[in-house]
Parts: C-alpha cells; sequence; structure tokens
C-alpha cells in the first residue's frame, strides 16, 4: 500500500478551508500546523474571513481547529513563491485577485508575514504566498 506525503502544509491549509467552506462544514482541522500557518490564520481572522481558531499541542507536529464563517470564496498558495518587488505589486495583486475591493494577497517580507495593504504601507516587497477572498 502507498501513501501519499504532504509536501507543502501551507497548500494543504488552503485547499482544507476552502474544500470545508464549500461543503459547508463549520469547523475543520488543520494539521501539522507551523508558525507561517498561524500568522495567516491571524491575518484572515483580523479581516474576519474565518470566526476564530485555536492551536492544540499534541507534542508532535500540533493541530489547528479553525472555526469558520463563510466568507471564504477562494484561496490558494502561490507557488513557487516567486519574488515580488514593491514597484510590481500592483500588477501582480490585479492578476491574483477579481477586485481592488476584497481580498488579500498574502507575502513574506523582511518586516513579517502581511497582507498587500500593510505591504504598500511599509513599502517594501517579498516573496508572495497565497491568497483569499
Amino acid at each position: 500500500l502507498c501513501r501519499m506525503v504532504r509536501v507543502d502544509n501551507l497548500a494543504n491549509m488552503f485547499k482544507v478551508l476552502m474544500v470545508s467552506e464549500r461543503n459547508g462544514f463549520k469547523q475543520v482541522y488543520i494539521r501539522p500546523s507551523s508558525k507561517i500557518i498561524i500568522k495567516i490564520l491571524k491575518i484572515m481572522l483580523k479581516y474576519e474571513y474565518i470566526q476564530n481558531f485555536q492551536f492544540i499541542d499534541d507534542h508532535r507536529a500540533g493541530k489547528i481547529v479553525v472555526n469558520l464563517n463563510g466568507r471564504i470564496n477562494r484561496c490558494g498558495c502561490i507557488s513557487p513563491r516567486y519574488n515580488i518587488k514593491y514597484k510590481y505589486l500592483n500588477n501582480v495583486i490585479d492578476k491574483i485577485l477579481p477586485s481592488r475591493l476584497f481580498g488579500k494577497v498574502i507575502l513574506s517580507t523582511s518586516k513579517g508575514i502581511l497582507d498587500h495593504h500593510q505591504v504598500s504601507k511599509n513599502g517594501v516587497g517579498g516573496k508572495i504566498l497565497g491568497y483569499f477572498y
């Protein structure tokens, strides 16, 4: 019997969130957890795309329980994680998001993991991680 191995935990998290939203689930487990996943969930919580989340330490890789509120239409991981310079940020956001009015693009910068509004305020570029709207 052959088992598949999880290669990208961030892509797995976005996929689990999107499938659970489409199927109407109110709660979902994400495992394994990482610092990047927790920071992205904090950004999603800040903009009210999720209700709340809780980290459960199981002395292994950890689990995260996320309570959904039905606001996620689409989310995904950008792979490979391209470098985006600050002057090209708007071009990339226009290609990823359906509108400037809603949705967030997540970038990993020298200032930490930020959404595209915070990146434009700080005037820095970085590697693009994912998006949600």
